[in-house]
């Protein structure tokens, strides 16, 4: 009799967490386009209220459902503190460099994420880089250029610091991925490191926001604009379903995938979050796609396709005899 090795479930497993998880979160541009552009809120207040969301409903969820989720031991807590750290800091580049750069550059340049997570991947956490691999994230990233029409010269018409600061959202982005996927390791349970990430992370941004004096691009200027939305209670209602809906889920299923994969593959998978945004965009904004943008989008699912079936081809390899109960 045979089992199924324990590698190929994982592929089975994390392939579709992961691809449900871009899913997911690629309705987050669509809700942040509406308030930014409907309420003009200030970018890091938006993050904050979106992470502060997250972790206040996770509070009441988990403490309803899963008591036992919400304890942690105390030797996980500084490590959760540098995570929750680190999201903040990705959420504020990329805030800061959609400002700068606008949305198609700054898309662009977050997701060279993936390149980072798969060298960032081999480097510290010993996690396998071959041809297969980096023939995945080539195509994929040039598909992301695709999709945020990244050919248009006129796009890249940015500034040093715009550069500089798009490239370390990648960077964030990455690190985010393999403290993720260090937190797995470690035994940490997905929405338990949800929950304590977000939460540090609304502090951060919190801290953020009060210090910029005005000098961070979408900051607050003053206290007050915490309140940004006053009495406009659908706005409100839009910002708690941005965090409670698919911020929530998104990454939450991002973090379950990390236990499944190694996360320059998960991250790998979440560049078919601008193809996943385009489609959703062309339905319910009316926007059309390219030709440009078709093709773009295909080139990132067909390097998520092409890896999975390698990988898949490279299991069955390796245990290709019968595995004996």
């Amino acid at each position: 009799m045979t089992t199924t090795s324990p590698h190929r479930t994982n592929l089975a497993r994390g392939y579709p967490i992961a691809l449900i998880s871009a899913a997911i979160l690629s309705t987050t541009a669509i809700l942040i386009r509406y308030l930014t552009h409907t309420y003009q809120i200030p970018a890091l207040v938006l993050a904050f209220w979106r992470d502060l969301t997250v972790a206040v409903t996770l509070l009441i969820a988990l403490g309803l459902i899963r008591p036992a989720w919400l304890r942690i031991s105390r030797v996980h807590l500084g490590y959760l503190i540098i995570y929750g750290l680190m999201l903040a800091i990705f959420n504020s580049l990329w805030t800061l460099s959609v400002s700068l750069n606008g949305a198609a550059v700054s898309t662009v340049l977050a997701y060279c994420s993936a390149a980072f997570t798969a060298l960032l991947g081999w480097w510290f956490l010993k996690e396998q880089l071959n041809w297969a691999k980096l023939l995945a994230v080539v195509v994929s990233l040039g598909g992301c250029v695709l999709v945020a029409g990244a050919l248009d010269p006129a796009v890249w018409k940015l500034h040093l610091f715009g550069l500089v600061t798009g490239v370390l959202s990648g960077l964030g982005w990455a690190i985010y991925s393999l403290l993720g996927r260090s937190a797995a390791q470690r035994g940490l349970n997905p929405w338990t490191t949800l929950f304590y990430t977000f939460g540090v992370a609304a502090f951060f941004l919190l801290f953020f926001n009060l210090i910029s004096g005005g000098h961070i691009p979408g900051a607050a200027t003053r206290p007050s604009d915490f309140l940004w939305l006053g009495n406009a209670w659908q706005g409100w209602g839009i910002l708690f379903l941005l965090g409670a809906g698919p911020t929530l889920t998104g990454f939450g299923l991002y973090n379950v995938a990390l236990t499944y994969l190694p996360s320059s593959v998960v991250n790998l998978i979440a560049t078919s979050e601008p193809a996943f945004t385009a489609v959703i965009a062309y339905f319910v904004l009316g926007e059309r796609l390219s030709l440009i943008q078709i093709i773009g989008s295909l080139l990132i699912l067909g390097g998520v396709v092409f890896l999975r079936i390698y990988e898949g081809w490279q299991a069955g390899q390796a245990h290709s005899e019968p595995i004996p109960l």
